[in-house]
């Protein structure tokens, strides 16, 4: 059985060159862009990575990637990064991971942003995926409540342990559910209206490039 996370993100470090500035997504398909890319800096690539998430922090560190904060950047080269959902217009769903406010963040500072997914990430509609939003921790009932008086479900994200999930900033993540996103750029608009969140999972103006593995083991490159 073809892994088509794995051979998306392998195929995704064909854009990496030597000297290059590269952010480090965070989740279950970027792994493999990862761990293909430590192994090619055993073998002589010189490049720095910039981590999304704690998480890809430690795995970066133990293929020996070098890595710097943002705060220390000017500007990333190419950011590789997985997705939840992807339409045909590029505009997509991140942060199933926890961490859509820093690969948001990432995904501003950098020149190219490829993502890396399996055919089942790309839909007509967005929304069978939840979408998350990071919100800070004071008030957050107050942000639950609004959007539910305006008919919109949310579920506050908890670990399996049944502790409330905390981002990698601190924060609590609602995940808008059962809803249907036709027009992302007016839920855009309306999200970041309501105080105390912080970020969105809607990603509308970031992705260039799609690469795709499929259940036959073709790979399809997506260009904008």
């Amino acid at each position: 059985m073809v892994n088509q996370k794995k051979i998306a993100g392998e195929k995704a470090c064909e854009w990496v060159e030597d000297g290059m500035i590269v952010g480090l997504g965070t989740g279950s398909t970027v792994y493999y862009t990862i761990e293909k890319l430590g192994e090619m800096v055993q073998k002589g690539l010189n490049i720095t990575g910039v981590a999304t998430s704690l998480e890809t922090e430690r795995q970066a560190k133990t293929l020996g990637i070098p890595l710097k904060p943002l705060n220390e950047i000017v500007k990333i080269d190419v950011t590789i990064d997985g997705a939840d959902e992807i339409n045909q217009d590029f505009q997509g769903i991140k942060g199933g991971g926890g961490a859509l406010l820093r690969e948001k963040m990432v995904a501003q500072a950098s020149g190219r942003n490829i993502w890396v997914v399996g055919e089942e990430k790309l839909v007509r509609t967005l929304g069978k995926f939840p979408l998350p939003l990071e919100v800070i921790p004071f008030g957050w009932k107050q942000i639950k409540r609004e959007l539910e008086n305006d008919g919109i479900e949310t579920i506050l994200r908890k670990q399996s342990s049944g502790e409330i999930y905390e981002t990698n900033n601190g924060n609590y993540i609602l995940d808008i559910v059962n809803q249907t996103f036709t027009d992302p750029k007016a839920w855009h608009e309306k999200l970041i209206e309501i105080p105390g969140i912080i970020e969105h999972g809607l990603f509308l103006h970031y992705v260039d490039i799609i690469i795709c593995g499929k259940a036959s083991g073709e790979i399809e490159v997506i260009k904008k």
